[in-house]
């Protein structure tokens, strides 16, 4: 663990035990640590393991407990089918990957912002009034790279089981009929 990153210990009580600052602390202030971009770790004070994930996984149902969800019971469910799934590291890859590129289209929009509006309070107040009229747009522009998104996974998709395809087709599965093909006979040995 880096030197910069806070140790948080979490006793078998369920409390959170800042070393930096040497008090207890909440899920609410963890929160914060996310938010603040400071770095982080959860440890099991009895066991040394890590818990970070599970605090965010924490934070997280949290807050889509509270006010407004961010993701939709459908969504939800379209993860949790994903879970030992022979896809599963490529979903959460991708799920990754975009998380980052929104990340990093936001920061881009609040510096563009920063440029044209100023800092501090004022520039703030500027910069929610533009995107509260600008949601609309964002979301067409979110809608189209979802669109781009899926043709190119589809595509994906389709050079995959081509690459399958010809990869086995100089291989015979005995019960198995390429398309266009006969079954492969079974070898002798199976006629028992």
């Amino acid at each position: 663990m880096p030197e910069s990153t806070r140790l948080i210990k979490k006793y078998p009580n369920r409390r959170l035990y800042d070393t930096k600052t040497s008090s207890y602390i909440t899920l609410t202030e963890v929160k914060q640590l996310v938010i603040n971009h400071e770095e982080f770790m959860v440890q099991d004070a009895k066991t040394n393991e890590d818990l970070t994930r599970q605090i965010l996984l924490q934070i997280i149902l949290e807050e889509e407990s509270a006010g407004m969800p961010m993701f939709s019971a459908d969504a939800l469910a379209q993860i949790i089918r994903f879970y030992g799934h022979a896809m599963q590291g490529m979903m959460g890859m991708f799920l990754t990957k975009n998380i980052e590129t929104f990340v990093d289209m936001q920061r881009k929009l609040q510096e563009q912002s920063r440029a044209v509006f100023g800092e501090g309070k004022h520039g703030n107040e500027l910069w929610s009034q533009f995107m509260t009229y600008q949601a609309p747009a964002m979301q067409g522009l979110m809608s189209a790279y979802i669109d781009q998104t899926k043709k190119m996974y589809m595509h994906m998709q389709d050079q995959m089981s081509s690459q399958t395809r010809n990869l086995f087709a100089n291989f015979s599965f005995p019960g198995y009929a390429p398309p266009g093909g006969t079954a492969a006979a079974p070898d002798a040995k199976d006629k028992s």
